[in-house]
């Protein structure tokens, strides 16, 4: 049952005309579908619909033509034709009492139109802001020009109630709409009555909300997403602002979503933001409008959701992340069993889909974005095969989610674990700087083992093929993870690179192990992801003069797509760490390295007692090799498959192990299925010639 502590998140909350069952709200969020996958997108809202969520948004929605934002892939309002890709999300939505929204986004300064060729459109003439400094520039928009920008808000409007949504966020937060760029100094530098004083920057605002209401407002909330504070000096909107925005147009909106103002900021991973990390930005403006408030903070404690309530900080509970994480997360509150709650680690992967135009993953939850695609549900699985046992071993990320997935589907399982400790490479980088929520992955896994009879973990169990012949299992699932190479294997040299004797060489393994190098150390990152930045990270805090050096042009390179680049950068240089960026490593010699210009070869000397070489990983995979060679013994020992996963097979990060062991689960004893395409998918629909 419920614990009555939580009773504050399930009391109702009016928003306008309509009544939110619960204080649970999904803020809206990408997912890397858009467009190209809208059943994918809105059978991954239903699901979160069935888990309890009061309030489910969409992600942007790009309501005119005039404004896009490719070759981001999101949704799109632009004219009838899109509304019943549209009415089939709000459909899922609804399925469970929830109150279906959907957020229209105008880009303005961020829309450089890449596929529409149309002109840019902003409240002032100014480059185009984007992840990729696209060469373009948006002109000021004429004031006839705004007139008709309210007027396709209304349009929007009218097709959003006709795909059956209940509330409409107006986007004007992290910088991406267009509410924000008039209200905000730095892109609005117009002399008219939209430009100057805060009452000029907000009339936007009011005349579009004024407009919808007309239209819609009867029937429809109304939402404002707005900057909490944007972070950039004094020309930004500032905190301060905001609250003088508020309270200015008290009654504006429906309802409040406060948000940081840049996208980074506002999802932080947990590397560098706690939980409830806004709380102090959003405190205190309850007392300057009567209309509820929602705001985010990666939100996974009941304990700390309750509080934001009681404190009178937030009337709604607002999620992103941790609704991907676990989009049963309020039915698991509501139910009692707060210790089934997959909370998110706060790894921003699931951002990594929208900012790589591909489809978004979870580490904690590998059926994300799978729903439909795949048929997975995130808290049931197919029917149990044929087959009855599986030995699973290696107890990494990958060998667990298939263990917890396999028992759920009625397999017995056993996992041998050749150390002392279960987790794998997640029990080793836990340890390291900023990374201890990436825990959670193990931790989680862990108790649910541990309340099933049909599991169990044998510890200090390496074993050999001969082993693996005796012990009976039908089912050998190989995840025995990977090793990081020494050798400087990766991008810049497919072939070992020269190594001088004498030379002190050490692996991400050896510092996650212990073995930390002092005195002067080169760090040659060709992984370009976290690792070389968590390392250089933790020999600066040892005390260690660090040079890291990189061939690519920023530190931690494919961080860009995990929102957190920037920070990891201005982190080493705030401990000292030199950077060298457009650099690879030719040669290691005893005291020092030669380091060459990727652009022009030249190469320069530097000197170092010591090299951590993170490059690339080779998959622990000799085992497998060794049963293979003996494959004729299987039929006499009663095995039936012998499969390789998870980074043994092919190194990648963690949300790719934990999606490999769940889908050796979800796949065992299943239909041959030949060439034929593993996933659903949806084609463009061709135009009459």
């Amino acid at each position: 049952m419920r614990d009555p502590r939580y009773d504050i998140l399930f009391e109702p909350v009016k928003i306008g005309p309509l009544t939110a069952k619960n204080r649970f709200y999904q803020v809206p969020h990408c997912n890397g579908g858009g467009y190209r996958d809208p059943s994918a997108a809105a059978e991954m809202r239903g699901i979160k619909a069935e888990g309890g969520w009061g309030v489910i948004f969409t992600e942007q929605c790009e309501m005119h033509h005039t404004s896009e934002i490719t070759p981001f892939i999101e949704l799109r309002l632009w004219e009838d034709k899109d509304i019943p890709q549209l009415r089939r999300m709000s459909e899922k939505m609804k399925t469970h009492g929830a109150l279906a929204g959907i957020q229209l986004a105008y880009s303005g300064i961020n829309g450089p139109n890449l596929y529409t060729k149309e002109v840019p459109l902003a409240p002032s003439a100014l480059p185009i802001r984007t992840f990729t400094n696209d060469p373009v520039q948006a002109r000021a928009m004429s004031k006839s020009e705004i007139r008709d920008l309210r007027r396709w808000f209304v349009n929007a409007a009218k097709r959003s109630k006709e795909a059956g949504f209940d509330l409409i966020c107006l986007y004007g937060a992290h910088g991406f709409g267009i509410f924000q760029h008039f209200l905000s100094r730095a892109t609005n530098q117009r002399s008219d009555e939209y430009g100057g004083s805060l009452e000029n920057r907000s009339r936007f605002a009011r005349e579009v909300v004024a407009d919808m209401r007309d239209a819609v407002g009867d029937t429809m909330a109304l939402t404002m997403r707005v900057s909490l504070d944007e972070t950039i000096g004094e020309l930004g909107f500032s905190n301060a602002e905001l609250r003088d925005f508020i309270e200015m147009n008290r009654d504006l909106p429906d309802l409040w979503d406060l948000a940081q103002g840049t996208w980074e900021d506002c999802s932080g991973p947990s590397r560098f933001k706690d939980e409830a990390a806004q709380e102090t930005l959003v405190r205190g403006i309850h007392e300057l409008s009567d209309k509820p408030i929602v705001g985010v903070g990666r939100f996974t404690s009941p304990d700390v959701m309750a509080k934001m309530v009681k404190s009178g900080t937030l009337d709604l509970i607002g999620c992103a992340r941790p609704s991907i994480a676990d989009p049963f997360l309020p039915k698991k509150i509501e139910e009692g069993r707060i210790e089934d709650i997959r909370e998110c680690i706060g790894c921003n992967i699931c951002i990594t889909g929208d900012m790589t135009m591909s489809i978004s993953r979870c580490t904690q939850n590998p059926t994300f974005m799978e729903e439909w695609r795949k048929g997975w549900h995130p808290e049931k699985m197919n029917p149990k095969g044929a087959s009855q046992s599986v030995l699973v071993v290696g107890s990494g990320p990958a060998g667990l989610e298939a263990a917890w997935a396999l028992c759920r589907r009625g397999y017995d399982v056993a996992i041998a674990e050749a150390g002392t400790e279960i987790g794998g490479r997640v029990t080793r980088e836990r340890k390291l700087p900023g990374l201890s929520a990436w825990g959670r992955v193990v931790d989680y896994r862990d108790y649910q083992l541990s309340q099933r009879p049909n599991v169990e973990i044998y510890r200090d169990s390496e074993l050999d093929a001969e082993s693996l012949l005796e012990f009976g299992f039908e089912n050998i699932a190989i995840a025995t993870g990977a090793s990081w190479r020494r050798d400087g294997v990766s991008r810049q040299h497919v072939v070992p690179m020269p190594i001088a004797e004498g030379a002190r060489v050490y692996t991400p393994d050896d510092l996650m192990g212990g073995t930390i190098p002092e005195g002067k150390i080169v760090l040659f990152d060709d992984d370009h992801y976290y690792m070389g930045g968590v390392l250089a990270e933790l020999l600066a805090s040892r005390g260690a003069d660090v040079t890291l050096i990189t061939p690519s042009a920023y530190v931690s390179d494919w961080t860009n797509n995990t929102l957190e680049q920037a920070v990891i950068h201005a982190r080493l240089v705030e401990m000292g760490v030199e950077i060298v960026l457009n650099r690879g490593v030719t040669e290691i010699a005893a005291d020092h390295v030669l380091s060459n210009c990727v652009y022009t070869g030249r190469t320069t000397r530097y000197d170092a007692d010591a090299v951590v070489m993170v490059a690339s990983r080779q998959g622990r995979d000799g085992l497998y090799h060794d049963l293979l060679a003996r494959e004729s013994d299987w039929a006499d020992a009663g095995i039936k498959s012998v499969r390789l996963f998870g980074d043994a097979e092919a190194p990648g990060p963690i949300a790719w192990a934990t999606y490999a062991g769940h889908r050796y689960a979800r796949e065992l004893d299943g239909e041959d299925i030949g060439d034929a395409l593993p996933f659903r998918r949806e084609i463009t629909e061709l135009a009459a010639e």
